[in-house]
């Protein structure tokens, strides 16, 4: 029987599944109060959004009068502040009968071979994409979060053995808007609440880097899944469009 100490408890959530293609519905979802929520704790495709007013911060640069408004430039450019650095640290530590650890390790920083994340990619069904335009995928996000199984067994010091059995990534314009991606977690390791802490995890560090509008695409049987972290599909009426070439 082996013994759990967990080190982050998340509650069981379906793992997210989805395809950036024309197969998946066409509904988009924005996050509603999330900053609120992760205070406090921290595909259909419907579009989620930040509900203190999803255009406020897009017209935030225009008079209510409809005049234009002239700015002089400053004298001298600001120093910009600096991005806060990559995330890593143990989200579940288990402990087997013979002694050998597993740790559940969360990053930010886009540690992630091409292969492995393909491998990953089989396991839960999805279709195979070319491994060049994984890689430009990877290489493009603003932001790659990560879930890796770390296995130590004993005696075995310098010969732990790690896996890639999580990912999320994200894209943005690295000032306002980001959208998160390619959400899956590793079969073997669905129902202990991974899927939830990984994009709680990356929700977060988007709010560290000030990038608030966030949204994604989600398949029917995960927008209430999407919903309990916060998210709202169609906010203020808006509706997600999506053109496709008409072969």
């Amino acid at each position: 029987m082996r013994t759990l100490t967990p080190v982050a408890s998340y509650p069981l959530c379906p793992i997210v599944s989805f395809e950036l293609c024309r197969q998946a519905s066409n509904k988009l979802f924005f996050p509603c109060n999330i900053s609120e929520k992760l205070a406090k704790a921290s595909r259909v495709h419907k579009t989620y959004q930040i509900k203190a007013g999803f255009w406020e911060s897009i017209k935030s640069g225009i008079l209510n009068n409809n005049t234009t408004q002239v700015v002089e430039p400053p004298s001298m450019l600001p120093e910009e502040e600096e991005e806060p650095l990559p995330q890593e640290f143990v989200l579940i530590e288990k402990t087997e009968p013979d002694g050998t650890v597993e740790e559940i390790l969360f990053s930010s920083g886009g540690d992630i071979d091409v292969y492995d994340l393909q491998a990953l990619c089989d396991k839960v069904g999805w279709p195979r994409r070319p491994l060049s335009k994984l890689a430009a995928a990877l290489k493009n996000s603003y932001m790659v979060a990560t879930l890796h199984s770390v296995r130590k067994s004993p005696g075995s010091e310098g010969n732990d053995q790690k896996k890639l059995i999580g990912m999320a990534r994200a894209t943005s314009d690295h000032a306002f808007n980001a959208t998160i991606w390619d959400v899956l977690v590793d079969p073997g390791y669905q129902g202990q609440g991974l899927g939830k802490a990984l994009v709680e995890k990356l929700i977060r560090a988007l709010l560290q880097r000030d990038i608030g509008n966030i949204s994604l695409f989600a398949d029917s049987q995960v927008v209430e899944f999407y919903q309990n972290l916060g998210f709202e599909p169609d906010p203020e009426g808006i509706k997600g469009m999506f053109w496709y070439p008409k072969y």
